[in-house]
C-alpha cells in the first residue's frame, strides 16, 4: 500500500531557490596589460582628436570657407550663468530673519554624497 506525503508550497519553493554561487571568474594579468594599452592609444586618439577641433575652431573663426559636402561645420556659442547658490540663499535667510550660516551648514550636512567607484591600475 503506498503512502501519500504532503509537503507544504513553501518547502517546496525553498528546495528550489538553493542556487550555488560561483566564484567569481579571476582577473589575468594580459588582461590589465590589454586594457592599460587601451588607455594609452585613448589618450593618443583624444590628442589627435582635441588637435583637429582647435584647428576647424580656429579656422573657422578667422572665415574660412567648408567645402561642399555631406558635412557641416560652425560654431555654436552658448552662455550659462552658474549663481552661487549659498550666497543667494544667505541673502534669502537674511531677509526671512534666519541665520543663513546655519541653514547652509544644515543643507549640506543633509545631503547625501553620490558615490562613484573609478578603477585604478598601476
Amino acid at each position: 500500500m503506498a503512502t501519500q506525503t504532503n509537503v507544504s508550497p513553501s518547502v517546496q519553493q525553498s528546495k528550489l531557490s538553493i542556487v550555488p554561487i560561483s566564484a567569481p571568474q579571476a582577473i589575468t594579468q594580459l588582461e590589465l596589460t590589454i586594457l592599460l594599452a587601451l588607455r594609452g592609444r585613448l589618450s593618443q586618439l583624444q590628442a589627435q582628436v582635441d588637435t583637429a577641433e582647435q584647428s576647424i575652431k580656429a579656422r573657422l573663426a578667422t572665415g574660412a570657407s567648408l567645402e561642399p559636402g555631406d558635412h557641416r561645420a560652425e560654431l555654436k556659442e552658448n552662455f550659462r550663468r552658474n549663481v552661487s547658490w549659498k550666497d543667494v540663499v544667505v541673502r534669502l535667510a537674511d531677509r526671512l530673519k534666519m541665520d543663513g550660516e546655519t541653514y547652509c551648514a544644515k543643507v549640506l550636512s543633509s545631503t547625501k554624497p553620490t558615490r562613484t567607484v573609478s578603477l585604478s591600475i598601476e
